[in-house]
């Protein structure tokens, strides 16, 4: 038997790197074919063949070995696989969205109220202040109170109603042409009231405001058995509320108003502690004012009497303006005979603001029945006032001190 010398191969491997490709040769020893010779067979080992295999993930190029006649591995067959599922994600939590506004600056008192209520018109009441009209229902619940002289030193209320309501409000009494130089400003407001005279009438007919009366709007009104005639009609704020056109405004703000522990200031703001305002004619009406610190307001007492409303509850407002303003006779009496006056209150003219035990004197002014009041003191700078009710007084010159 004859066996072959050795035969040395070579493989030669490219391996890719980050720098480039890199050849590496590496040589291995392979059985040379061998001839086996005998008396009978003579075999000769087939030469190995090369295979090269290619990997598809690398750019490595690997020469391997096989032997013809050595079965390959058969690739197993795909199986299809169920659809997977998407992976699972974290449930996210949807941005948290603010709370819309529950609540709004009130125009006529400078605090917080009912973001619906902020909307609507405000509701005007004339409320008697005749000894017979008295206590009223409804004074401590209006935002804003114009206090007025009529006929023969009596005076008459009209009240604001925008931010509260009352259930009744009244004694509701008859309109003055002082009523329309008033709110005329405050952007056709409702306006409740029992009757007028033919000229009044005219007036009420042709103003900038919503006629919710007793003429117009009978059913919305209700007479109180316990009282005597004409100090007896009594209404519902809500179901005058109701009354308001399709498109209605609120009001404008009439005031300024100091932020929430700031002191009262005011170019020769002084101290007081009561403050005193008459009407005089036949009859006469007075009016005193009491600051009281712990309530924070401005305690009336009207002809010596605590004036309190039909619950007990004296009449409080944080603020109290003296207006000072003439008068003048209408041409009309009314079924007395007696003339019916009208306050000048377009134009200008003196006033004292009492607020947080303070009285700060100023100028008033209004251009025109449709512009508001504008109160400013001695630098000409806005008055500010304590948020919250506020009366006006319409005075006579001179028929007012404070000490």
């Amino acid at each position: 038997m004859t066996r072959m010398r050795p035969l040395f191969a070579s493989l030669l491997l490219v391996v890719g790197s980050a720098c480039g490709t890199d050849l590496l040769k590496v040589e291995t020893i392979n059985p040379a074919p061998t001839t086996t010779t005998s008396s009978t067979t003579t075999t000769t080992r087939p030469k190995p063949k090369l295979t090269t295999t290619t990997r598809a993930a690398t750019s490595t190029t690997v020469t391997t070995l096989s032997t013809p006649g050595t079965p390959r591995p058969r690739a197993k067959p795909k199986v299809p696989s169920a659809v997977a599922a998407p992976p699972a994600t974290k449930a996210t939590t949807p941005a948290a969205v603010p709370a819309p506004p529950t609540t709004a600056t009130a125009p006529l008192t400078g605090l917080p109220m009912d973001i619906v209520r902020a909307r609507r018109p405000v509701l005007v009441v004339k409320i008697d202040n005749a000894p017979k009209a008295r206590p009223q229902i409804g004074l401590n619940q209006a935002d804003v109170v114009f206090e007025e002289g009529v006929e023969g030193g009596i005076t008459r209320f009209a009240a604001l109603f925008h931010s509260e309501g009352s259930k009744p409000v009244g004694p509701v009494r008859s309109a003055r042409t002082t009523d329309i130089r008033l709110i005329s400003a405050l952007r056709h407001p409702l306006f409740a009231y029992s009757g007028a005279n033919a000229a009044f009438q005219r007036y009420v007919d042709q103003a900038p405001l919503v006629d919710v009366g007793f003429d117009a709007h009978a059913d919305r009104y209700h007479r109180d058995s316990a009282r005597p005639s004409p100090y007896n009609l009594f209404s519902e704020t809500e179901k005058l509320f109701d009354l308001a056109p399709d498109g209605a405004v609120p009001p404008p703000a009439l005031f300024s108003y100091r932020s929430p522990g700031a002191p009262p200031s005011g170019a020769d703001a002084r101290a007081v502690t009561h403050a005193k305002a008459w009407w005089q004619a036949s009859k006469y009406t007075e009016a005193l004012w009491d600051w009281d610190p712990t309530a924070k307001g401005w305690r009336r007492t009207q002809n010596g009497e605590a004036h309190v409303d039909g619950a007990g509850k004296q009449v409080t407002p944080a603020n109290v303006v003296l207006q000072f303003v003439t008068y003048h006779d209408t041409g009309q009496v009314d079924s007395t005979g007696t003339a019916v006056p009208e306050a000048d209150v377009v134009g200008e003219g003196d006033a004292w603001v009492l607020t947080g035990g303070m009285l700060i004197p100023c100028r008033w002014s209004k251009a025109s029945d449709t512009d508001i009041t504008h109160y400013t003191d001695a630098s000409g700078a806005p008055v500010k006032l304590t948020p919250g009710k506020t009366w006006v007084e319409l005075v006579p010159p001179n028929q007012a001190e404070a000490s």
